[in-house]
């Protein structure tokens, strides 16, 4: 199986590459645009069996703690909206997108891909979005609109990409921090990365035994 591996950042993915330094890996750079560019340029080189996008995550529920690893189910580009004093309102909520058109389902990005199949980590509701912030607006606004999970800046843009161009893919995402905690003596980024990284071992074994 021709495996590519994706991160924005190569610390994220460091111990994974360490030991498996054959791995066809991209570092992308942090955010949407980046994400899409680099991606979509290796695909027109390698044609891959399944892309995995590796990376931490915030959290909105405090239910999912700092260095718990997930599955992302579904991811949508958040922050892609209206907004009006104080209300925000996502673009598929007006009248210039339809929330169904491919690869849309309902505004979201779904992935309903085989592979899945092969971890037991729970599945997540991501969010993607080009600004992270202490806003408390901003998480209000994000919480009730979309009740989602976890909040990345690239997640999206995986699942945008693959659903297009009918690649599989796999995103894991590992918690760091609270959505709107900007005390970074609050974040877990190492313990975060660890998980991840063991995690990301695991699933490689089981997708490739």
């Amino acid at each position: 199986m021709q495996i590519l591996l994706i991160a924005a950042t190569a610390s994220e993915i460091e111990p994974f590459t360490a030991a498996y330094n054959r791995m066809d890996t991209l570092i992308t750079g942090v955010g949407v645009p980046a994400a899409i560019y680099h991606l979509q340029k290796r695909i027109h080189q390698v044609d891959y069996d399944l892309i995995i996008q590796a990376g931490i995550a915030g959290s909105f529920s405090d239910e999912m703690t700092p260095g718990q690893v997930v599955l992302v189910k579904q991811d949508c580009f958040a922050d892609l909206g209206i907004e009006e004093k104080g209300n925000y309102t996502p673009v598929f909520n007006t009248a210039f997108a339809d929330k169904d058109e491919f690869p849309f389902t309902d505004g979201w990005m779904i992935n309903t891909d085989e592979n899945l199949k092969y971890s037991d980590l729970l599945n997540a509701k991501a969010i993607t979005v080009n600004k992270v912030s202490d806003s408390e607006l901003q998480k209000k606004q994000f919480s009730q609109t979309f009740n989602a999970d976890i909040e990345t800046m690239e997640g999206a843009a995986l699942h945008y990409v693959c659903l297009q161009e009918h690649i599989p893919f796999l995103q894991i995402r590992s918690i760091s921090n609270q959505v709107g905690e900007r005390d970074k003596t609050k974040w877990k980024i190492k313990e975060a990365i660890e998980n991840l990284n063991k995690e990301l071992i695991t699933l490689i074994k089981q997708l490739t035994n």
